[in-house]
């Protein structure tokens, strides 16, 4: 998949944010679930440009070269990346991604990273010390450190 080489011109591209749905790992949340949820905070559609389903699938979502609704502040200059789950059965943050995800993942920000070579990794929580938030539920910036 090429993410975004043919609009990477169009917006300055230094952050590629990862973000959980905060969804409990036993309960489905697919992609028209969470463009309906969207949909109801006022969003024009889902705010982040992909999204990682459990089985691995990676659902396009806002054109890269839109901005998105995904962090406040930060919207401008990111590209917002989001993985179904995020929550264990309790509803506790957790890293709930499956092998699919993690393969995902991996694979969808060398991707980018070769697109955008500048941009950052980090997790929606490691943005600023003012995010008060466990998402992604686990350390982006450090996993994804050699990319």
């Amino acid at each position: 998949m090429k993410a975004g080489s043919f609009y990477q011109n169009y917006r300055e591209i230094r952050l590629l944010v990862i973000h959980c749905s905060a969804t409990r790992c036993d309960r489905s949340f697919p992609v028209d679930a969470l463009r309906r949820a969207h949909l109801h905070r006022g969003f024009a559609s889902i705010g982040y440009h992909f999204y990682i389903t459990r089985d691995g699938e990676v659902h396009p979502c806002r054109p890269v070269h839109q901005i998105g609704a995904h962090a406040t502040g930060w919207n401008d200059k990111s590209i917002g990346i989001c993985y179904e789950g995020g929550l264990d059965e309790d509803g506790h943050p957790a890293d709930t991604r499956t092998y699919a995800q993690r393969c995902s993942l991996l694979d969808l920000l060398r991707q980018l990273k070769l697109d955008y070579p500048r941009a950052r990794i980090l997790g929606h929580y490691q943005l600023s010390h003012t995010v008060h938030k466990a998402c992604p539920c686990f350390d982006a910036k450090k996993e994804y450190e050699e990319l």
